[in-house]
């Protein structure tokens, strides 16, 4: 059988961070996703809210890097869970319990949340500027790396030498030949 799922979108609030009775984190948050294709009336994109559910580390992760409005992309799986409401009818609830958490934006995309030089571990890696519960899996985050997506260029302020990143260097601000 197969159960995965993977959606791209921004929060509608931040991230709820909670613990249950045994101290397990568990977060809690919803993500605005548009649909691929216009509404024929309206001529405007629908906006599905769906609800994601991150456990230990990753929830912390999530609670601590991830704020109202940012950018992010969610791979998990499909549950469907049955609870009653106060009136006592049963209701039956979709939501993505997330494997991996990964940032969709980079810091000057979003409010600024997100990264932050020095702001992990030495060592260790967050795969395509996310992470995932279990071992750490790229490395080069460590050590102050600001960035965002694997592969890219340390900035110059990073103490890494441009050689260690494929020659790349950290384009000047003032640059005019910039295509965007």
């Amino acid at each position: 059988m197969l159960n995965r799922i993977i959606i791209m979108g921004r929060l509608g609030k931040d991230p709820e961070l909670r613990r249950t009775q045994q101290g397990t984190p568990v977060a809690s948050f919803s993500l605005a996703v548009d649909r691929d294709f216009k509404d024929k009336g309206t001529g405007e994109r629908v906006t599905d809210w769906i609800d994601v559910v991150a456990w230990r580390s990753t929830a912390e992760f999530v609670s601590k890097y991830f704020t109202k409005g940012r950018m992010a992309v969610v791979e998990g799986r499909l549950q469907m869970r049955d609870w009653t409401d106060r009136e006592g009818n049963k209701r039956r609830s979709a939501e993505v319990v997330a494997d991996n958490v990964y940032f969709g934006d980079s810091k000057k995309d979003g409010d600024g949340g997100g990264y932050q030089q020095g702001g992990y571990p030495q060592g260790g890696g967050y795969p395509q500027g996310g992470y995932s519960q279990g071992s750490y899996q790229q490395p080069g985050y460590g050590g102050g790396y600001s960035g965002g997506y694997g592969g890219a260029p340390a900035p110059a302020s990073s103490g890494y030498p441009a050689s260690d990143y494929g020659g790349f260097q950290e384009a000047e601000e003032d640059d005019g030949d910039l295509p965007f």
